[in-house]
This record gives structure tokens, C-alpha cells and sequence, in this order.
């Protein structure tokens, strides 16, 4: 047998061009390494904030018969303001009368108090309350849960001015009673609470409020929870202060 051919040697082109891109790479990685940093984008290329993100702005610490007070007098306070009033005028509480007074009380303007007071006293009627199964007190028959509760989805000023504004709250509630013999089950729908406030020099308090149905997402396949899970969630769980 011939003599096995030996490996051919690598040409000293090859061996110098190698030798570039080790160095290459050498010097890349140690400017990597360096304290170079990329440079900060300006601020005109920063994102702008959505309308609908929250700020930086604390929120109250103060209340009024267990409702937020103290809101500040610009546009986000009168957003936070009609949130958090809101909730109360959606709570369980308006369908008993000494309590819807104390809420109606807390989060009316003077100049309206009366007319809301009575306003929202036939709203919420004896004759209402037996349909819906409550008693005069509005509390649930024994064995079941009363729920009542509105979770604002967001604000929206329609209109504001030096002591004035009109805020409207995109909402979805809770109402039903919860057991097994209840005729009027938990359900939950979307509704949009337009209020006017007016500064009272402390605060904003509302001088009228009306509400109209949706907008309304389409529901999704979420199984339904049983009647009993739902007054467990209701019991369990505590609703929050609103602020932007």
C-alpha cells in the first residue's frame, strides 16, 4: 500500500484572515463590556399616556359615612369622585332606607339634596322591594344572599368647567338574590352612570345622575358559578376606592 497522504497544512492566507476575526470579536465583546451605554431615546420619542391609564396622583384618605371623600378639584378628581359615588348609589345599601339616606346625604350638593332624597325614595318603593323578594328593610329572606354591587370599568368627562362637571361611568353590576329557591338569580349586566357634579369648595358632590344600558361586551363561555359560590364571593370579597 502507498504511504497515507498527510493533512494538508492551512495556508497562511487562511491563518491571517482567522486572525482578523478573533480580533474583531475580541474588540466588540470588550466594548460591550465597557461602560458605554446605548443612548437614551429624547423625550419626543417616548409614548404618550393613554387616556384611560392611570396616574401618579394619590388617592383620598378621607370619608363620609364609609364613602370616599376629599377629592382634589381638577378633571381626575371629579372622575374619581363619580367612581366611588358610583358604587355607593349601586350598593346593596339604597334598598334600606336609613342607610340610602346616610349615602344620598354624604355624596349630595346642598342645592339638590332634597329632590334626590326623594328621588331615590321611590325609586327604591316598598313595592319594589317585595317584588324582588326583600323585606321593608331591605334585607334577604333567610337562606339567602342579597347582592347588589357596581364595579366601574372606567370615566369619561363630558363636560367641565371652573365648579362644574359631567363624568360618566362605564359599569358592570351584580344583582340578584343568591339560594336555591330565589326567583330572581344573580345576574350581571353593563350599564353607564352619567352624573353632574358640582365644587362645593371642599369637594365635588353630585346634583343629578341618570343611567342608560351598556356598553356591553359579548359574554363570554365562563361556566356559570353555582348560587352558592356566588354569595360566598359576595361576603368574602370588598370592594375598593376608586381614584384615577
Amino acid at each position: 500500500y502507498g504511504t497515507p497522504r498527510r493533512t494538508p497544512r492551512a495556508s497562511r492566507s487562511l491563518v491571517t484572515v482567522v486572525g482578523v476575526v478573533v480580533l474583531l470579536i475580541a474588540a466588540i465583546a470588550f466594548a460591550n463590556q465597557s461602560g458605554n451605554s446605548p443612548e437614551t431615546p429624547s423625550a419626543e420619542a417616548q409614548p404618550s399616556t393613554a387616556a384611560t391609564e392611570p396616574t401618579g396622583t394619590r388617592p383620598v384618605d378621607g370619608k363620609n359615612a364609609g364613602i370616599p371623600k376629599g377629592f382634589a378639584p381638577d378633571q381626575q378628581g371629579a372622575q374619581s369622585a363619580a367612581s366611588n359615588y358610583a358604587v355607593a348609589l349601586g350598593s346593596d345599601g339604597m334598598f334600606n332606607p336609613a342607610r340610602r339616606h346616610t349615602i344620598v346625604d354624604a355624596v349630595a350638593d346642598d342645592s339638590t339634596r332634597t329632590k334626590l332624597q326623594a328621588g331615590f325614595d321611590a325609586d327604591y318603593s316598598a313595592a319594589l322591594l317585595a317584588q324582588i323578594g326583600l323585606t321593608k328593610d331591605g334585607l334577604a329572606p333567610a337562606g339567602a344572599t342579597f347582592v347588589s354591587r357596581t364595579v366601574p370599568a372606567g370615566t369619561k368627562v363630558t363636560s367641565f368647567a371652573t365648579g362644574t362637571a359631567s363624568v360618566d361611568v362605564w359599569c358592570i353590576g351584580m344583582f340578584g338574590l343568591t339560594g336555591e329557591k330565589s326567583t330572581r338569580p344573580v345576574t350581571s349586566g353593563w350599564f353607564t352612570i352619567s352624573m353632574t357634579l358640582k365644587w362645593n369648595g371642599s369637594d365635588w358632590k353630585v346634583v343629578e345622575t341618570t343611567q342608560k344600558d351598556g356598553p356591553t361586551p359579548v359574554t363570554g363561555d365562563n361556566p356559570v358559578s353555582t348560587s352558592d359560590d356566588i354569595g360566598k364571593a359576595v361576603t368574602e370579597f370588598g370592594g375598593f376606592t376608586y381614584a384615577r
